[in-house]
């Protein structure tokens, strides 16, 4: 019964797909240096700047604090602005992306914090500057931690990817509402989630993993 609806279950997968690994590269380029700003202004850290940091984490906290569907249909103006649309699985990169900046940004924010102030110490006393101590002892020293929180954050976005179908984003989630919901394919329902799950399963293997491989603890 499925088989005349595998074609479109295959595309869907791989708009899914599609949004969620463009807006997961757009949210790690700019919500690292995020997360890196704030950990670093914040008091008695290695920047610190008490106005940049409460900026920075009310930026940060805004984000975060305002639902995913409330936020793709709030930002409308500026997916248009950008891609030209607001229908289809490059017009949902927009929102997915804003909604993923903040989140990795807190992330990043955390785990860096996880760092021993010791070690921080011991590489000032050997002269080493910020710059230095941020890509020679915070990142990697918190590898393991931000590769778990980026598996999370594309964790999230195949869920919120799923919510856009509901507003015409496309993709496996589109799917599940069409035919499973207004149409009553339930076969197809089920198809979706099970690709959904497997989704899940197999991105948070592979950050397991990853962590594990980086972990030296």
């Amino acid at each position: 019964m499925l088989s005349k609806y595998n074609q479109l279950v295959w595309d869907g997968t791989l708009e899914t797909l599609y949004m969620v690994f463009v807006s997961l590269l757009i949210a790690v380029l700019l919500g690292i240096p995020l997360g890196i700003l704030t950990a670093v202004t914040r008091k008695g850290h290695i920047l610190s700047n008490g106005i940049i940091n409460r900026v920075l984490n009310s930026i940060i906290n805004l984000g975060r604090s305002i639902p995913f569907i409330i936020l793709m249909v709030s930002i409308i103006p500026l997916t248009r602005l950008i891609v030209g649309t607001s229908i289809g699985t490059t017009a949902a990169i927009v929102p997915l992306a804003v909604a993923a900046i903040p989140f990795v940004g807190r992330i990043v924010d955390n785990a860096l914090l996880e760092i021993s102030p010791g070690v921080i110490e011991a590489a000032k006393s050997m002269g080493a500057t910020p710059v230095q101590i941020i890509f020679k002892v915070l990142l990697p020293e918190s590898l393991p931690s931000l590769i778990l929180g980026i598996t999370l954050t594309m964790i999230n976005l195949i869920a919120y990817s799923a919510m856009a179908g509901a507003v015409g984003g496309g993709g496996l989630g589109d799917i599940a509402i069409r035919y499973g919901y207004q149409r009553f394919k339930i076969g197809v329902m089920i198809e979706t989630i099970v690709i959904l799950v497997l989704l899940v399963q197999i991105i948070q293997w592979i950050g397991n993993k990853l962590a594990a491989y980086f972990d030296h603890r």
